[in-house]
């Protein structure tokens, strides 16, 4: 078990990290135990899942209880968490990678964005709703990909393989270092040095379990240096950005 402690927009927090033998985590935070599947070592956490359809009857008035998916092109809750904002709408065209929902869990706000071009078919949550695991979001449907004219030729000569990126620093920084609360990847850096930031502003992107993880500004100030590049693994408690 590994035990480490942090802050999110200036409040401390303790979590505690235990392997199991089935590939997943026990992430315990402020004595609130999550079970956490990691790629490569669990199923992946995203599924291809439908919600169960309505047989005639309309929607219930009341908010709708999110649905366990069964197969097809649900977006389905990766956490136990609680929807915060409701960003698409039934029959709108989405890009891949545009946010659907957001909700929040482990006391981030994580972006649920669409895998591929599609079309929203429905909303299966409201704002304020309590979800867990596996329950239905968003209704989607992908578009058809067609198929290329022709094979590619095979390039003349290999391409020289492109560095891998550096691993984040370990958190050295002092206490005014944002820093990484799980592993992950980092995906959009949006601040630079120099830059003035305030509280709550988001400094870069993050990609774990799944899900996009915006981390933010603990207190208003200056940034000194970006201690990572995007693409990096981090670990938990890494040092992301210095502040001053």
């Amino acid at each position: 078990m590994k035990d480490f402690k942090f802050k999110i927009a200036g409040k401390d927090y303790t979590t505690k990290v235990e392997e199991q033998e089935n590939g997943t985590l026990l992430v315990t935070v402020n004595d609130k135990t999550y079970e956490v599947e990691l790629p490569g070592q669990a199923p992946a956490i995203h599924k291809s899942l439908v919600r169960p359809s309505a047989a005639g009857a309309p929607a219930p008035a009341a908010a709708p209880a999110a649905s366990k998916a069964a197969q097809g092109n649900t977006m389905s809750a990766p956490l136990p968490g609680t929807i915060t904002k409701i960003v698409a709408k039934a029959g709108q065209k989405v890009k891949k990678g545009e946010v659907l929902v957001v909700m929040e869990a482990m006391k981030m706000a994580n972006d649920i964005v669409a895998e591929a071009d599609g079309t929203v078919k429905a909303i299966c949550v409201t704002e304020g709703q309590s979800v867990n695991q596996g329950d239905a979001l968003v209704e989607f449907q992908a578009d058809a990909v067609a198929a290329p004219a022709a094979a590619p030729q095979a390039p003349k000569a290999a391409a020289a393989p492109a560095a891998a990126p550096k691993a984040a620093p370990k958190a050295a920084a002092g206490a005014n270092s944002v820093t990484a609360p799980l592993p992950g990847t980092v995906t959009k850096i949006l601040v630079q040095p120099g830059q003035q930031v305030k509280a709550g502003e988001t400094v870069l992107v993050m990609e774990a379990m799944k899900m996009e993880n915006n981390i933010t500004a603990e207190f208003d100030g200056t940034v000194k240096a970006i201690l990572v590049q995007q693409g990096a693994q981090v670990q938990s408690g890494d040092a992301l950005v210095e502040m001053a």
